[in-house]
């Protein structure tokens, strides 16, 4: 059975794993904040001067990463508690996701530095948006879950994920590797297919912070359909 609602008590706890929970949870927030931001400065064509400095903030994500998984390995040096062992397993696990978040929202701020004017491509404006706004709402749902341990809502992400978000990113993709698309120029269809494969993998990464309310260890990041029907 899924472990989190026991990772969620220690929010009550005063321990080292507490403190490392609660880092956890800032990482999430800070990553929010980037992508959203993100979005808006590459549709907006935003100054390099900008997007370099929201390119820094990742440091703060990774730096929370390492003061995570210090405080789990020191608390279980500390307390020597086994029955703590599958909640740092989990809380490393979601630091992991949430470091990737900060990565990829990272390249898609280099791509709007490389690609300076607003990235619009006509054909692909409504199903890119549908991703955008896709991906802007499983984070909040995913912050919502977890701060409340709803496991219906987690059930939702994981239906967003699996039966519209992925399949559109992969449609734009192939049908820009097999020609249906119609670029200006190359520099247009090369920025269009990483966006939307950026797009699919934060989407993944959100999904997989999203199962450690649903899975055992072994089974987060993927679909057990004896846990739950999606």
């Amino acid at each position: 059975m899924a472990i989190f609602k026991e990772l969620t008590s220690l929010w009550k706890s005063e321990d080292l794993l507490s403190q490392a929970w609660d880092e956890s949870y800032k990482m999430m927030l800070i990553s929010n904040e980037m992508f959203d931001n993100a979005i808006t400065h590459l549709r907006e064509g935003e100054k390099t001067k900008k997007l370099k400095k929201l390119k820094k903030r990742d440091r703060e994500i990774n730096n929370f990463h390492k003061s995570v998984r210090k405080k789990v390995v020191t608390h279980f040096s500390v307390s020597k508690n086994v029955q703590d062992i599958p909640n740092g397993l989990v809380l490393l696990s979601i630091v992991v996701d949430v470091e990737r978040l900060g990565d990829y929202t990272k390249n898609i701020l280099d791509l709007a530095i490389h690609y300076p004017k607003p990235l619009i491509a006509e054909k692909l404006l409504t199903p890119l948006k549908e991703i955008e706004e896709q991906i802007h709402l499983m984070f909040i749902n995913v912050i919502k879950s977890i701060e409340n341990n709803d496991v219906q809502m987690a059930k939702k992400i994981l239906k967003t994920y699996g039966k519209s978000l992925a399949g559109t990113s992969d449609k734009i993709v192939n049908n820009c590797i097999s020609g249906n698309h119609v670029f200006k120029d190359g520099s247009q269809a090369a920025s269009v297919v990483l966006y939307a494969r950026y797009l699919k993998r934060i989407g993944a990464h959100l999904k997989n912070i999203s199962t450690t309310m649903l899975n055992p260890y072994d089974y987060i990041g993927y679909k057990t359909p004896n846990n739950f029907d999606i």
